[in-house]
């Protein structure tokens, strides 16, 4: 996972544990345009922006469903999951437990837990789906192998009652024991979030500009991009400037990098850092991206 992928996340990670008020205007904008740009890692963090509102961004459920929802569409699980949650709740989107059982059941699928709980208390309780207990057994215990306590609280009480399961009073009891004994810390709760992104917890999430700078002179192409995004939006300390990120874009792009190729088509449609709109350049770059995008998921 390129590495500003990485510090982005953690940005949203720290949502769960600080004030969002903590992230910058500056930093804000890089989600903001990585978004706009198909990142589905900035789409999440976007959505959790306007979900709790930051940077000066107001508080919107609507815009934040909407940008879990371009996640969600790209497989992001941690979204998928989140949607289902809004569709469940009413917030942003017109409450629906069928659409909201849906998305939990692709997110479950991809191994989400908080997901996997939620469909089996649905399937257990019948809202939303046709109440089927041996698929609320299947989703609680999906979940309850990775350690969720409700759902192995909920599961123990299955067994312990013999509903719609074999009655086990050895399984229920175990499966209380463990229940009980769970006590998660708040660095635990985080190091399960961030794997819910797709990514261990040993990574590193830090890169000092000037290594960054070094990167891009020596050829990398991520770093190139990377750069050219600092340069755009003034994050991390770097000083704006259009003339280098409109450089630093153009060598990632020209090296087949698919988000420097989509930057530059935003770029040029919208007439942003210090360029005309051009539309007729906003589909050469674009239209590059798409046959880049669609090499890679031939391979």
């Amino acid at each position: 996972m390129p590495f500003i992928l990485k510090t982005l996340l953690l940005v949203g990670l720290l949502f769960a544990a600080l004030p969002v008020a903590a992230t910058t205007p500056e930093e804000a904008a890089l989600i903001a345009n990585s978004a706009e740009r198909g990142s589905a890692g900035a789409q999440v963090l976007l959505a959790v922006i306007y979900k709790d509102g930051a940077a000066a961004y107001p508080q919107n459920d609507k815009l934040a469903a909407y940008w879990f929802e371009r996640a969600a569409e790209q497989g992001n699980a941690y979204a998928q999951q989140m949607l289902g949650d809004l569709y469940a709740s009413g917030k942003g989107v017109p409450k629906n437990l069928k659409v909201a059982a849906d998305w939990r059941e692709k997110a479950a699928n991809r191994g989400n837990v908080q997901a996997q709980l939620q469909l089996g208390k649905m399937y257990l309780a019948g809202e939303g789906v046709v109440k089927d207990l041996v698929k609320a057994e299947y989703w609680l215990n999906r979940a309850a192998v990775e350690g969720n306590s409700e759902a192995q609280y909920l599961l123990a009480k299955m067994y312990h009652a013999g509903e719609g399961v074999v009655k086990n009073r050895a399984a229920a009891d175990n499966l209380l024991a463990k229940s009980a004994a769970q006590g998660y810390e708040d660095a635990v709760k985080l190091m399960h979030f961030m794997e819910s992104f797709g990514f261990g917890v040993e990574e590193s999430f830090h890169h000092r500009a000037p290594d960054l700078e070094k990167l891009a002179q020596d050829g990398d192409i991520e770093a190139e991009y990377q750069l050219a995004t600092r340069y755009e939006t003034g994050a991390f300390g770097v000083k704006k400037n259009n003339e280098k990120a409109l450089y630093w874009f153009k060598k990632a792009a020209d090296a087949n990098h698919l988000l420097a190729m989509k930057s530059l088509g935003h770029i040029y449609e919208k007439g942003l850092v210090g360029v005309q709109p051009d539309p007729e350049a906003a589909r050469y770059w674009y239209g590059k991206a798409r046959s880049a995008g669609a090499s890679v998921e031939q391979k």
